[in-house]
């Protein structure tokens, strides 16, 4: 059994929503206490939450759950930082890792069915990145092997890990995960969520 991680990236201002769309409720709960029960349901271990713009809004949401919290004080600078943030803890708190899945806090249709199987059809294959694709996109949530460790934390920008899925694009196996579409980053995108719910 292959050991593999998971990191949720929520450390963004949510310039476009006007307000820590961390904190919008959904099912009940906030959309960053949804997305950590969702991963610790999965069997991803350990979980690491990266904070930023709202991190003393945010954190007392989710510091009852087991999970790492790490703060990247560079968010500002772009989405990798907060990669290269949660890589390097997740790295030093469990230097066995095989792998890690990188989430957002943002696409609350994500289950933790869809974490499984990523960790599954990575223990079938060996793939070094295996990544979600919708509407023609290859996206998060994805999985990327230790041997991308490096290179994960040396990205820089605004991209995420889009980099590496192209420069490795012969390596990547992608599987449809629908629910991927949503996301929410704006008031609209958040109304609708809801629509026929």
């Amino acid at each position: 059994m292959k050991n593999v991680g998971l990191i949720i990236l929520a450390a963004g201002k949510a310039s476009r929503m006007g307000k820590p769309k961390q904190l919008l409720t959904y099912q009940g709960s906030s959309l960053i206490s949804h997305a950590v029960k969702i991963a610790i349901n999965s069997t991803c271990k350990p979980v690491v939450v990266v904070l930023g713009a709202y991190k003393k809004e945010i954190k007392p949401q989710i510091d009852k759950f087991p999970v790492q919290i790490v703060e990247n004080p560079y968010w500002e600078t772009g989405m990798s930082s907060s990669i290269r943030a949660g890589i390097v803890a997740i790295k030093e708190s469990n230097p066995k890792l095989d792998a890690v899945i990188i989430a957002l806090a943002d696409q609350p249709l994500i289950s933790e069915t869809v974490f499984n199987r990523l960790i599954q059809s990575y223990q079938e294959t060996g793939n070094i990145i295996i990544a979600s694709t919708y509407d023609d996109i290859v996206g998060v949530p994805a999985l990327f092997s230790n041997i991308l460790f490096s290179e994960l934390i040396n990205i820089e920008g605004d991209k995420g890990a889009k980099a590496l899925m192209g420069k490795y694009k012969d390596e990547v196996l992608t599987i449809e995960v629908a629910e991927a579409a949503i996301d929410i980053d704006t008031q609209d995108d958040y109304d609708k969520l809801f629509i026929g719910s």
